[in-house]
C-alpha cells in the first residue's frame, strides 16, 4: 500500500506541474498576470490603481503605448483549391492525309524539337497524284505554245490580206480612170472595185483569227495557272506524309503503331511543352472578386512534397461561370525548372484572399483616441517619438481586425493600444511589446 500511495503522489505532482505549463502555453497566463498586478507595460508605465497607488504619471507626460508595423494582409486568410497540372502548350498531331503509318521516330516521353520529323505515312497515292498533275501542267503548257504559234500564223495572214487589199485598191483606181476615158469597159472597172471589197473582207477575217488565237492563248495561260495550283496542292499533300513537330517539348501520348492505316484527321501523337505548366482551379463566385490577373499563387504538388511551395501567378480568369455550380475557372501558370514536373499531377493552389495594397490592423488601433476612424502613427524615435492622428478609410471588419483601405501604408508604425486616450502630437514611450 505504501509504494502505491507514493506512486499516486508522484503522478499527481507531475500532472499539476504539466497543467501549469499547458495553461501558460494556451494563453491562460494573462488572468494570472492581471491578478498579481502584472501588465503589458513596465511598472513605471502601468495605469494607476484605485486611490492613486502605484505612482500616477503626469497628464502631459509621455504616454505608454504598444506599437506595431502595418502589414498587408487579409481578414479571411488564404483560400485553397485543387487542380491538375498540364503543359503550357499542348497539341494533338493529326494526319492530314489518308495512308499507312510506315515509321515512328519517337515514343512517349521522348523529347522533340520544333520541325523535327517524328512520323511518316505511305505517300504512294500522293506521289501518283503529283505526277498526274505535273503531266497535265506540261500538256497545258504545250497547248499554250501551240496557240502562240497560231497567233503568229494568223498575223502573217493579216499581213498578206492587207497587201492584197492595197494592190486591189491600186488596180481599181487605175481601171476606173481608164473606164472613165473609155479605154476599157465599165465592167472591168467594176470587177476591180469588187476585188477591193473582197480583199477588205479577207483582212477583217484574218484580224479576227488573230484575236481568237490571242484569246486562246490567254485561256491556256489561265489553265496553266490553275494547273500550277493543282501541282502545289499535290506537293503539299505529299509533304503531309512527313509528320513534323510544331513545338519543342516531349511526346505525351501515342495513338498509332507502325502499319496502322489512318484516315485524314486521325490523331497520331500528342505533344506538350513542359517548360512551364498550367493549373486550372474552380473558384466560387463568392471569392472571385478577391482575385486578379498577375496575382501571386502558391502551388504544392503531392508528387513532389520535397519541392515545397512553387510560386506562380494567375494568368487567366474565365469571364463566364458554370451556370449550375457557379464556379469560375482560374488558370495559374508555374515554372517547371528542370522539367521534372509532368502533366496530370494533383496540384494544391493557394491564393491570398485579400486584395493587393490593403492593410489590416487590430480593431484596438481605432480606439486609442477620441475620434472615430483615426489611427495614431509614430513619428520620431526614442524620446522624440510622438503619436500623430491620421484619418483612415476602413473596409471589412473581422472579429478583432479591420481593413484599412486608405490612410495607412504598409510598414508604417502605429499605436495598437495605450494606457490612456491619445491626442495628436502627444509624446509617447514604447512598451516592451512594441515593434
Amino acid at each position: 500500500m505504501i509504494p502505491r500511495l507514493a506512486h499516486s503522489m508522484i503522478v499527481n505532482r507531475y500532472l499539476r506541474r504539466n497543467f501549469r505549463q499547458s495553461a501558460i502555453q494556451m494563453g491562460l497566463w494573462l488572468p494570472l498576470m492581471v491578478a498579481s498586478g502584472c501588465s503589458f507595460f513596465p511598472a513605471s508605465e502601468a495605469q494607476p490603481g484605485p486611490g492613486g497607488q502605484g505612482g500616477r504619471p503626469e497628464e502631459n507626460g509621455p504616454v505608454a503605448v504598444e506599437t506595431a508595423r502595418a502589414e498587408a494582409g487579409s481578414l479571411g486568410g488564404a483560400s485553397s483549391y485543387t487542380g491538375t497540372t498540364r503543359p503550357d502548350r499542348q497539341v494533338t498531331l493529326r494526319s492530314q492525309v489518308s495512308g499507312t503509318v510506315i515509321d515512328l521516330l519517337g515514343d512517349v516521353g521522348d523529347p522533340v524539337s520544333q520541325n523535327n520529323l517524328i512520323a511518316q505515312l505511305d505517300g504512294d497515292f500522293q506521289t501518283t497524284s503529283l505526277n498526274q498533275a505535273q503531266a497535265e501542267l506540261s500538256a497545258r503548257r504545250a497547248a499554250t505554245a501551240q496557240a502562240e504559234v497560231s497567233i503568229t500564223d494568223a498575223q502573217s495572214t493579216v499581213v498578206q490580206a492587207q497587201a492584197t487589199l492595197d494592190q486591189a485598191r491600186i488596180d481599181a483606181n487605175r481601171l476606173r480612170q481608164l473606164a472613165n476615158q473609155g479605154a476599157i469597159s465599165q465592167q472591168s472597172a467594176e470587177a476591180a472595185e469588187l476585188a477591193v471589197t473582197n480583199a477588205q473582207q479577207a483582212v477583217r477575217s484574218a484580224q479576227a483569227q488573230v484575236a481568237a488565237q490571242r484569246q486562246a492563248v490567254a485561256a491556256a495561260a489561265n489553265q496553266i495557272d490553275a494547273q500550277r495550283a493543282v501541282v502545289a496542292q499535290s506537293q503539299r499533300q505529299l509533304s503531309y506524309t512527313d509528320v513534323r513537330s510544331p513545338l519543342t517539348g516531349v511526346i505525351l501520348s501515342r495513338q498509332v503503331d507502325i502499319g496502322d492505316f489512318v484516315e485524314s484527321g486521325a490523331a497520331l501523337l500528342e505533344l506538350g511543352d513542359l517548360s512551364a505548366l498550367e493549373v486550372t482551379v474552380q473558384v466560387s463566385e463568392l471569392d472571385i472578386g478577391r482575385l486578379r490577373l498577375g496575382q501571386p499563387a502558391q502551388v504544392r504538388l503531392d508528387a513532389f512534397p520535397d519541392a515545397g511551395v512553387i510560386s506562380g501567378q494567375i494568368e487567366r480568369i474565365a469571364p463566364v461561370a458554370d451556370s449550375t455550380s457557379r464556379l469560375i475557372p482560374v488558370q495559374v501558370r508555374i515554372p517547371n525548372v528542370g522539367g521534372q514536373i509532368g502533366s496530370g499531377l494533383l496540384a494544391r493552389v493557394q491564393f491570398s484572399a485579400g486584395q493587393g495594397g490593403r492593410v489590416v490592423v487590430p480593431t484596438s488601433a481605432l480606439s486609442v483616441g477620441e475620434t472615430e476612424n483615426t489611427v495614431f502613427v509614430i513619428e520620431g524615435e526614442g524620446e522624440q517619438a510622438k503619436a500623430i492622428a491620421r484619418s483612415v478609410k476602413t473596409g471589412e471588419q473581422g472579429q478583432d481586425r479591420i481593413e484599412i483601405l486608405s490612410g495607412l501604408e504598409a510598414n508604417e508604425p502605429f499605436v495598437v493600444q495605450s494606457d490612456r486616450p491619445l491626442t495628436s502630437g502627444q509624446a509617447v514611450r514604447f512598451s516592451i511589446l512594441s515593434e
